[in-house]
């Protein structure tokens, strides 16, 4: 059995003990998901203060949905697609400040002497670019690179078409590479896999 498919059976397991009264199960969940939710709201909102409130208000807004999971996807897919619904609401509510493009520092070459750091800075400036994606944009992204989330899971994430899924992608790396040129050829090993679009057929 994968890592995947355990997690599965026992979010499956858990709800069932939930739904029939042990509402102490819902403690496994939080304690499995509140990681990658905190670090999801974050993505949004770039605050941890706020992407931790937004996670607690998502696994609200799941405790209350439980019963209404139908089971044709796995739980965390529900979970993740709930989750990305408060988090726009929220924005949407009280938007966060949006670094323009333009502003995010262009990722500079790793220096031969100081090659380690200089690739950790250069990889969390491509993630500022990312962040300073208009989020009709960044969410794609996000959802696709960071959560390794394949096109149909992101687009069912989304409420969106593949195809318009697909359509933002390119969006957002023909942004990225506009501002930053050299993007595919010196981070090919980051988090955001050369910005390529082989994974999503």
């Amino acid at each position: 059995m994968s890592a995947t498919e355990a997690l599965a059976g026992l979010d499956l397991a858990d709800v069932d003990r939930v739904l029939a009264g042990d509402l102490a199960a819902f403690e496994g969940i939080v304690r499995r998901w509140q990681g990658p939710l905190i670090n999801m709201a974050w993505r949004y909102c770039r605050d941890r203060g706020r992407a931790e409130e937004m996670a607690q208000e998502a696994f609200l807004r799941a405790w209350r949905g439980l019963a209404h999971w139908r089971r044709k996807s796995s739980f965390s897919t529900w979970l993740f697609a709930l989750a990305s619904n408060v988090f726009r609401s929220e924005l949407k509510r009280f938007p966060t400040e949006t670094l323009p493009l333009d502003a995010a520092p262009e990722p500079s070459r790793p220096a031969a002497q100081h090659s380690d750091l200089a690739t950790r800075m250069s990889h969390e400036a491509v993630r500022r670019a990312v962040l300073a994606l208009p989020l009709r944009y960044r969410e794609p992204v996000i959802l696709f690179y960071f959560h390794e989330t394949d096109v149909a899971a992101a687009a069912r994430t989304m409420g969106l078409p593949e195809g318009t899924l697909k359509a933002r992608l390119s969006r957002a790396r023909t942004l990225l590479r506009q501002r930053f040129p050299h993007l595919e050829v010196e981070h090919t090993g980051m988090e955001l896999p050369a910005l390529k679009s082989g994974k999503e057929a």
